[in-house]
């Protein structure tokens, strides 16, 4: 789940926590630190002088936090791994085992089946690993590392209150290393929000119960604005030449003017619904597959702000409910490492092209930047960084 969505925002004292979680000498200041904002929060002395007093610092968490997948992997390595056969046959049996409570879901929160399905599919392979690190261990050493500490302070604080509100024994709060929890990895703040009682027990249980996972995801996904009797997006097939002036989210246009354009459905049908806005996306650049993104993928992008995430997300809940495999297959590429691609924007600001502060991400500036220097060199102007783009800009 969404690993920077800032929701119910706790009382955080002026003082930071921000300590470099790697060095042992301050971790029992921040802890100090992060005691009295508890006190501040209003959590109760025995879990300040308990609980919160006997969190571990995980050196494992820093160093994950630093090599996120969606920063590193081609779109194939990614792809392939999300979308496979299993998960779509699994996705389809458990529809069956579940198809009263999905379809109860979909009418009441206008979330179909496909995409609940898919959502839990990704996160935790179906509830099969919801993760093993301590949440409580994990959010105190994110909170005492200075990148987010404001913001991990903060989902630490809700976590403590979740122990305190439903009496969690911290032994079975554990969960993904940045802190997600239970079958749809919900952060502390959105289970405080969002997570809802499916199965009447008084009690919402994320860990244990296939009913109330099921039910705050579709309640979460209502909240973020999805849009019911709306699909996600879709791949789509380019013309020849075409040209790819207009990419990403910021250039957002009615599908009216896309099929101006001559895009098309992959099996040749025109765009449906004329007025409906779409964002065109190439994770693996023009020899990849392309895809329109609808008002949903914005939705799906605000539960995981990846761009590969929300179209396998997409794609999966389009195959598990019935629909056939990428007409166009993902191409195998070269992971691209954060050092090669901030060597790459070093380059382009040295030329001329602002892509502004190197940081190792492909943002939508520095797209903007790389399509730029693409037409100048005769490359095709796809703003994806393939081996002919690094070799032009001299980057090894």
């Amino acid at each position: 789940m969404l690993k920077s969505i800032p929701l119910a925002t706790a009382l955080i004292l002026s003082t930071s926590a921000a300590y470099a979680a790697d060095e042992q000498p301050n971790w029992a200041s921040c802890v100090a630190e992060l005691q009295q904002t508890a006190k501040a929060e209003g959590l109760s002395q025995q879990t300040i002088e308990t609980t919160l007093a006997n969190v571990k610092y995980v050196p494992r968490v820093i160093e994950l936090d630093q090599k996120q997948p969606e920063f590193s992997t081609s779109f194939e390595n990614y792809f392939s791994k999300r979308v496979t056969d299993w998960r779509v046959e699994q996705g389809r049996k458990l529809y069956s085992e579940h198809k009263v409570l999905l379809q109860k879901l979909a009418k009441e929160y206008g979330v179909p089946p496909q995409y609940l399905l898919a959502f839990w599919g990704l996160e935790t392979n179906f509830g099969s690993y919801k993760g093993k690190m301590s949440v409580l261990d994990s959010l105190a050493t994110l909170a005492c590392d200075p990148r987010r500490s404001r913001y991990f302070t903060t989902e630490l604080m809700q976590a403590l209150k979740l122990k305190e509100r439903y009496n969690f024994d911290e032994a079975d709060m554990v969960g993904s290393w940045a802190g997600a929890m239970g079958h749809t990895q919900f952060m502390p703040s959105a289970y405080a929000k969002y997570a809802v009682d499916g199965n009447g027990d008084g009690k919402a249980d994320l860990w244990n119960s296939t009913e109330d996972a099921l039910t705050s995801a579709a309640n979460f996904l209502q909240n973020l604005g999805w849009k019911r009797n709306e699909r996600w997006g879709r791949e789509v097939t380019l013309p020849e030449n075409f040209s790819y002036a207009h990419l990403g989210k910021a250039e957002s246009q009615p599908l009216t003017r896309w099929a101006e354009l001559g895009i098309t459905q992959t099996n040749g049908a025109p765009l449906s619904t004329p007025d409906m806005q779409a964002a065109l996306y190439l994770p693996s650049g023009h020899t990849g597959p392309a895809f329109l993104g609808y008002d949903n993928f914005d939705v799906i992008m605000r539960w995981n702000r990846s761009t590969f995430y929300a179209i396998a997300v997409g794609h999966l809940a389009d195959r598990i409910n019935g629909a056939v495999a990428l007409k166009v297959t993902p191409p195998k590429m070269p992971n691209l490492s954060r050092a090669r691609v901030k060597e790459l924007q070093n380059q382009l600001n040295h030329l001329g092209y602002d892509v502004g502060k190197a940081d190792g991400i492909l943002g939508s500036k520095s797209v903007k930047g790389l399509q730029s220097f693409q037409k100048s060199q005769g490359l095709v102007a796809d703003g994806y960084p393939d081996e002919a783009t690094f070799k032009a800009l001299k980057v090894k």
